[in-house]
């Protein structure tokens, strides 16, 4: 839902546990647990040179329901308008994850969005607990459970997942240990508190959002559970709301996003222009997609040393680094260099960075404990062991991990609280862009927000590939339609396709 790779994170889950005798546990709705007014933000330049970006901090309750007790900080950032008598209001930038920096989003996407919006806005966005300069929690895991091909449940090379359930049950032992009230304070409620306090920090009455992956997932919560302070609304990426799974329905719709978007980078391997770089991985599309299930089996049984000791280039690494890299056209190339070393007997690969160690773990206990604390996922071992081979059979590209078992299953003290269903209850100003082809958030899984949110919502379908449509890997018609809207309140008469 990272900033590319925090979006692949994101979308992509694994899980934790966290212990059964917290002191704290939010009950209050998110509307009606609302503190008193924050305290005006302290700003101080930051961030790139020549953006004009400055940084504060905000106060906020660890926990909602004692909102006079501890307060945490969560890190926030801003771009003024230019132009006071153009301004408009503010815009929240919101990151994709769990685990995606808002205030690292803003630093890359702050340029392009002056750009196109002039002085309409303050461009605004805030790091989520857990995330960059807030708040952290840490489950305290070995650093073998902090790879990314580990914190993804990929099942071994013969398909079993027992592993796989060992590790599950050692990670929420781990985070229930060592979590506490930071890693339980984790949840979306409570990062859509989080944007009402910081609302109010801003003196607004009102806050537009652009939105990415996860985040339009906290955005379109936040349009339900405050529809009069929300302006103008642009959901990017969005997946399948469904409040009886939400994370474990959007890792498992992985699946089908990485088969969708497969064949934009079969065209870009086999195209004659690869051939000069050395990139040209064969001479027909179609004969793309067998060479890498091929070497991804290969490398199953003979793993390959690497270029960072002690980590080979494994069957499952290889399937990692493919879905990291289906995210953009812009990684097309690594992957293809990735695969070309790894066929090459006298090349030793080189690990793309993300999969070369483990991550920090605070990194890792965010896209952990946000997944697991929203929601109970369903299944025992057995039901996760025939989905597996099922997927398996049918996506091989993703091997059976999108349905894999996760720490989730493990989770200690269940949701935090009862998970929302969004409706098509509430104003009108929702604009949806969504790729065709998104490996993370796949077409089919945001026609199910579009449907859950009905009158209230367009839908702009980008005849695209890659995660992250405006400003990114969409089209020029794209982020025309959504800077109008964001510009004027214009959205189309109906859904329509660039």
């Amino acid at each position: 839902m990272t900033s590319h790779l925090r979006n692949i994170l994101l979308v992509g889950l694994a899980s934790a546990a966290v212990a059964a005798g917290l002191a704290t546990t939010p009950t209050a709705s998110a509307a009606s647990a609302a503190p008193a007014v924050p305290s005006p933000l302290g700003w101080a330049p930051c961030g790139p040179d020549g953006l004009r970006q400055e940084c504060a901090t905000l106060s906020v309750p660890l926990d909602y329901a004692d909102p006079g007790g501890r307060q945490v900080e969560l890190a926030v950032s801003r771009i003024r308008s230019g132009d006071p008598a153009a301004r408009r209001g503010t815009l929240l930038v919101l990151p994709g994850g769990p685990g995606g920096s808002g205030v690292q989003r803003l630093s890359g996407k702050g340029a392009a969005l002056v750009r196109e919006l002039g002085g309409a806005y303050d461009l605004v966005a805030f790091d989520p607990r857990g995330v960059g300069g807030s708040m952290k929690a840490d489950c305290g895991l070995a650093d073998e459970d902090r790879r990314l091909v580990n914190l993804r449940a990929w099942p071994a090379a013969d398909g079993s997942i027992t592993e796989n359930v060992e590790r599950s049950r050692r990670v929420a032992a781990a985070c229930a240990r060592n979590g506490g009230a930071e890693l339980r304070s984790l949840t979306t409620a409570n990062q859509v508190r989080d944007m009402d306090r910081l609302r109010q920090a801003l003196g607004e009455d009102k806050v537009s959002a652009w939105a990415n992956s996860y985040g339009t997932y906290v955005t379109a919560r936040y349009a339900q559970e405050f529809p009069h302070r929300t302006d103008r609304v642009v959901l990017d990426s969005s997946a399948d709301p469904d409040p009886r799974s939400v994370a474990q329905g959007w890792l498992r719709d992985m699946a089908r996003g990485v088969e969708d978007r497969f064949p934009d980078f079969a065209a870009w391997a086999a195209h004659p222009d690869r051939a000069q770089a050395g990139l040209r991985l064969a001479e027909r599309p179609e004969d793309v997609r067998p060479l890498v299930l091929g070497l991804a089996a290969r490398l199953d049984r003979t793993p390959k040393p690497s270029t960072t000791p002690g980590v080979p280039l494994t069957g499952n690494l290889l399937r990692q680094a493919l879905q990291n890299a289906l995210g953009s056209d812009t990684s097309f190339e690594g992957f293809a260099r990735l695969v070309q070393e790894a066929r090459t007997p006298t090349a030793t690969p080189v690990l793309p960075a993300a999969l070369a160690g483990p991550m920090p773990g605070p990194d890792a206990a965010v896209i952990i404990g946000v997944v697991c604390n929203d929601v109970r996922w369903r299944g025992s071992v057995r039901d996760h062991e025939r989905a597996v081979a099922a997927d398996r059979a049918a996506h091989p590209l993703t091997a059976g991990m999108p349905v894999n078992m996760t720490p989730c299953s493990f989770w200690k003290g269940g949701p935090v609280e009862k998970p929302v269903r969004l409706t098509d209850d509430g104003p009108s100003h929702v604009l949806m862009i969504q790729g065709l082809r998104d490996p993370n958030t796949p077409h089919s899984s945001g026609l199910k927000m579009r449907a859950a949110l009905g009158e209230r919502a367009r839908l702009v379908s980008v005849d695209s590939g890659g995660h992250g449509m405006y400003l990114s890997n969409g089209n020029a018609c794209g982020d025309r339609t959504v800077t109008r809207f964001l510009l004027t309140g214009e959205r189309p008469a109906v859904d329509v396709t660039c």
